[in-house]
């Protein structure tokens, strides 16, 4: 019998049976952290709150945020991994760091415990994502520090697929290997994705379609899910594209977006508690149908680094509909990360947005764009400036810039001043996309 699920009883358990579940283990997590984790502890203590107040789930909004700051802050004052790691060095496994993306990496430590849970979120997540025993999958990601690496080498094999390790800056080698071994699960971030099809294009003379992937299965940053994106890849690939999203503080995937592509599935229901917030204010919204806002996360199984209420930055629109493939749990779309946002004007503005329009116009455009910035962010002063590659094919460039200009303003309300430079000009990426320049800083 073909299985649908990883774990049938958790994935298709209707809401109101498992939140008992949480509640058992959250009040666990909590006694836990109260007891061994010193930077729980004062954090608690400056805000006047005693253990006694916090009865249940229906308390967790009165407990603080933590903020990826604080926990850079912990490990600095207190190295190696923090006053909020509440596990020995001695029982600790495995160390992990942040990408580093938004400012110092921190590091993630595991107990043995930790790994399991790791591995069995990551696990469910991907097979979500359709990765499957039988599988072939062309692993090319860095097996670094970078909990895309390793813990997901972890969960290919827990699912019994095979895993084929290539990692970055060997495009050559996936090519010959995946002919070689007949892989047909491509796993990488919609960056490298992008890279690998022009690659095969340009260098190989290839078609991305011919290498005869049956999957993509991609992380790591928001373009899995922007549209223009994905529709992009599909086509190049002829199949179909699935994204995560994880949180390295929290679990390397903790969503994944079954084959209805209706949203992200969480899949790390008895591990996490997830909450939705207004960004701006940090008020507690409802996880609805349509709901826009931040991700929280609350830790309920951790014994290394835990965290209670962590700000991901992570912007999300929420589906909670039935889904066809009969998971029970609540979906998102990633908007993106709330630092990354600009603010033009009083309009918020993302990133991954503009890479969506400009991804629109393949292929007058290559699909590449960079925002220049001179200043700091948030609050940009119009015109935004952006850089956008055109192909070599294109020949009236007037025309072409005035039309980016005008679906920007049209679409995201903004005012752009697009300049257009040839194929080839703006660097590419095999793991995650840099979309802005910060010129200020000598970039």
């Amino acid at each position: 019998m073909k299985k649908e699920f990883f774990n049938k009883e958790i994935e298709t358990m209707r809401p109101e049976e498992l939140l008992p579940i949480q509640e058992e283990k959250f009040l666990h997590q909590l006694d836990y952290v109260w007891k061994k984790s010193p930077f729980y502890q004062k954090k608690f203590k400056e805000h006047g709150i005693e253990r006694g107040d916090i009865n249940g789930l229906e308390d967790l909004h009165k407990l603080p945020f933590t903020e990826k700051d604080d926990l850079r802050k912990s490990q600095e004052e207190h190295p190696p991994l923090g006053s909020h790691s509440a596990a020995p060095m001695d029982d600790v496994i495995r160390i992990h760091s942040s990408s580093g993306t938004t400012g110092v990496p921190t590091f993630v430590g595991l107990t043995r415990h930790d790994h399991k849970v790791w591995t069995d979120i990551t696990a469910r997540s991907l097979f979500t994502k359709s990765v499957r025993p039988t599988d072939v999958v062309i692993h090319a990601v860095g097996l670094t520090f970078f909990v895309g690496g390793l813990p997901v080498k972890d969960a290919i094999e827990h699912i019994g697929a095979a895993f084929v390790p290539i990692g970055t800056g060997a495009s050559d080698r996936v090519v010959v290997t995946t002919k070689r071994l007949g892989g047909n699960v491509l796993h990488c971030t919609p960056s490298y994705a992008q890279y690998f099809s022009d690659y095969l294009r340009k260098k190989e003379n290839i078609d991305p379609s011919d290498l005869g992937f049956k999957k993509l299965v991609v992380g790591a940053e928001p373009g899995g899910g922007v549209p223009a994106i994905k529709k992009r890849l599909q086509e190049d690939y002829q199949c179909l594209l699935s994204e995560g999203m994880g949180n390295s503080d929290a679990a390397p995937i903790i969503f994944g977006e079954c084959p209805a592509q209706q949203g992200m599935h969480f899949c790390a229901q008895e591990y996490i508690f997830p909450e939705l917030i207004n960004p701006d204010s940090g008020e507690l919204m409802e996880m609805k149908e349509g709901a826009e806002g931040e991700l929280v996360y609350t830790l309920i199984d951790r014994e290394c680094c835990p965290v209670v209420r962590f700000r991901t930055r992570d912007r999300i629109t929420v589906f909670t509909g039935p889904c066809g493939c009969g998971r029970t749990s609540f979906r998102i779309r990633c908007i993106g990360r709330t630092d990354d946002m600009l603010i033009l004007l009083g309009v918020n503005v993302f990133p991954s947005a503009i890479k969506d329009i400009i991804t629109f116009f393949r292929p007058r455009t290559t699909g590449d764009m960079l925002v220049l910035l001179d200043k700091p962010g948030p609050k940009v002063e119009p015109p935004l400036r952006i850089q956008v590659e055109y192909s070599p094919e294109e020949k009236d460039l007037d025309t072409l810039k005035k039309e980016l200009e005008t679906v920007l303003r049209n679409k995201l309300v903004f005012r752009a001043d697009v300049e257009l430079v040839p194929d080839g000009t703006l660097p590419r990426f095999e793991m995650k996309a840099k979309l802005i320049r910060e010129l200020y800083k000598g970039e």
